[in-house]
């Protein structure tokens, strides 16, 4: 679970990169800036409150990275990395559509290659 303070409470993703310091502490909360990246996969059910609502709680919390990788995307499944946080919002969000290439930046440095993610 990370905490993300204010309004947003805990979220669950489905994917969370943290310093091995902070994942070998106790219990199973991770304060949101302690959060390297984070990656939800939006559903059918979800996908508003993963674009909107976790985008915003995400950033407001100084997540560095944020990836959403949206099966259910308008017209072609799509992958969205999200970066910079400050002031509530993203400075620098990147979209590309599965099969693309999408660049993790440090402390990752790594290609990833979105033709493999599956579509539902």
């Amino acid at each position: 679970m990370v905490s993300v303070p204010g309004r947003a409470g805990l979220y669950i993703p489905d994917l969370v990169v943290v310093p091995r310091a902070v994942a070998s502490g106790p219990g199973n909360r991770v304060p949101a800036e302690e959060a390297l990246l984070v990656v939800e996969i939006t559903s059918q059910h979800n996908a508003n409150h993963d674009r909107i609502g976790k985008v915003h709680g995400y950033a407001q919390a100084g997540v560095a990275l944020f990836l959403l990788l949206d099966p259910w995307h308008s017209g072609r499944p799509a992958a969205t990395l999200y970066g910079k946080p400050g002031n509530g919002t993203y400075r620098q969000p990147a979209t590309v559509g599965y099969g693309d290439k999408l660049t993790l930046p440090d402390p990752f440095g790594l290609d990833l290659d979105t033709g493999i993610f599956p579509v539902s």
